[in-house]
């Protein structure tokens, strides 16, 4: 609270002074020996319109404590700094687009009206508006726009480029009279100097560097080159917050030449990492990635003249070698001499050609003639009449004991017939007999202590049922 605020306050509204001729006091008030003293609620009331008119609606920041969520949909908190501390009340009806970042350890900018809570004559800030404050605001926001381009794609691994390896003409994106360029333009000059590179100046900080940055990359994809650099040094996260832009980062994906992001220091994070195809940790760095290639091929390059005459001299010293060989080879047989070697080699294998083939026939001669000796003492047409003869008087007798063993199992069931029909139940109705069974439940009667009074007995004869029922 500011002095020039304290000073507007009228104190006198606090204690009017009496009036002077008429006597009249408050409804409440009374005087005694010239004082006027006031209820505690006529205070509380006093202080309550003082505020009210005096302070009003003022924005006031600090970090919330104490957060408190009633089931009535109130909201009571503390917001508090280092030395003081102050009561808010956020009310369910109030229109606050940002409610969700109340929470404890939030710190917030908050617009509300200083007024009291007479029933505990306590002095509190009735809330309007809340806003995130200073680094917690672009945090939020940073983790809004990243959430929001991820689930758009911008950063799938599938849509990375890789870097071409001997790069000879790059874009470069940044600050004329940064840091960052004195950097990039030291390393490549050191292990690369040979590479070309097109400076698309602009803002890196500041209203409207986004915008510039934007048009940079889209500026340079018009030119034949290999990749561009984005990239400045190191700063706070509002000094590096144009590279959190959509716009940047639109810009970024859009871009149909490879983009490497070099922006801050290894542990700042922004937006145009992420979309990039390469993120390096500072525009150093940035720059010894490009010219990695061509760096690592100097001692590659710079070796070949030796590592060359090196293969010729031994190729050379193979050829001698394996010349000599064939010379001392010439000089020891000569090509005729193989020749004839070779010509009498394949009259030999001709003549034994010619033997194995006079001797194969007539091995197969006297094979044939042993068969047709074995065939004409054999008589094919004897051996089969001899065994027809020998399958009709198979026949003949399978026939006889097929039917001697009919007759057989024929008497054998007749057999056992009659004396199943013997020990059967038939037979016994037939000699007089009876069997008694329970009527309902079929079961037969061996003895008479089995059955009871009134029940309903069946009795089967030889011819016929009868049904009764027990007395005793």
């Amino acid at each position: 609270m500011s002095k020039s605020t304290k000073s507007q306050w009228d104190f006198g509204e606090l204690f009017p002074p009496s009036p002077g001729n008429s006597g009249a006091t408050g409804p409440t008030e009374s005087r005694s020996e010239g004082r006027t003293i006031l209820s505690v609620s006529e205070l509380t009331t006093q202080v309550k319109r003082l505020l009210e008119k005096s302070v009003g609606l003022v924005w006031v920041t600090g970090e919330v404590t104490n957060l408190r969520a009633q089931s009535s949909g109130h909201m009571y908190f503390t917001l508090k700094d280092a030395g003081a501390q102050l009561s808010c009340v956020l009310f369910r009806g109030e229109a606050v687009r940002n409610r969700s970042v109340l929470q404890d350890g939030q710190k917030l900018l908050l617009q509300g009206d200083v007024t009291v809570y007479e029933a505990r004559g306590q002095y509190q800030l009735i809330v309007r508006t809340v806003e995130l404050q200073g680094v917690g605001a672009l945090q939020i926001a940073f983790e809004k726009l990243k959430q929001k381009l991820a689930a758009e794609g911008l950063f799938a691994p599938e849509r990375k480029r890789p870097l071409p390896e001997y790069p000879q003409r790059i874009g470069l994106v940044t600050s004329p009279t940064g840091a960052a360029i004195r950097d990039v333009l030291h390393v490549v000059q050191r292990r690369n100097p040979a590479l070309e590179i097109i400076l698309a100046p602009c803002r890196v900080q500041g209203d409207g560097a986004a915008a510039e940055i934007a048009a940079a990359i889209r500026l340079l994809n018009e030119f034949n080159l290999q990749l561009i650099l984005v990239t400045r040094g190191g700063g706070s996260l509002e000094d590096l917050w144009a590279f959190n832009e959509e716009v940047v980062a639109r810009a970024i994906f859009e871009s149909t030449l490879p983009v490497v992001s070099a922006v801050g220091h290894e542990i700042d994070f922004t937006i145009s990492d992420f979309v990039a195809d390469i993120r390096a940790a500072t525009p150093s760095a940035a720059a010894e990635i490009i010219t990695e290639g061509v760096f690592a091929s100097r001692e590659f390059v710079a070796e070949a003249p030796g590592a060359l005459r090196r293969m010729v001299r031994q190729r050379l010293e193979g050829a001698v070698t394996e010349f000599e060989q064939l010379q001392g080879r010439l000089t020891r047989a000569h090509p005729r001499r193989r020749l004839d070697e070779f010509l009498q080699r394949l009259d030999d294998l001709q003549t034994g050609l010619q033997r194995c083939g006079k001797q194969g026939i007539k091995e197969r001669q006297v094979t044939w003639q042993n068969l047709a000796t074995r065939l004409s003492r054999v008589r094919p047409g004897q051996l089969l009449k001899q065994r027809r003869e020998l399958l009709k008087t198979s026949r003949h007798r399978l026939r006889e004991l097929a039917q001697v063993h009919l007759r057989n199992w024929r008497n054998r069931l007749g057999a056992t017939e009659a004396r199943l029909r013997l020990l059967g139940p038939e037979q016994v109705l037939s000699r007089g007999y009876s069997i008694t069974t329970d009527a309902a439940t079929g079961k037969v009667l061996r003895e008479a202590s089995e059955a009871k009074g009134g029940q309903r007995l069946k009795t089967r004869l030889k011819t016929g049922e009868i049904f009764s029922r027990t007395e005793e």
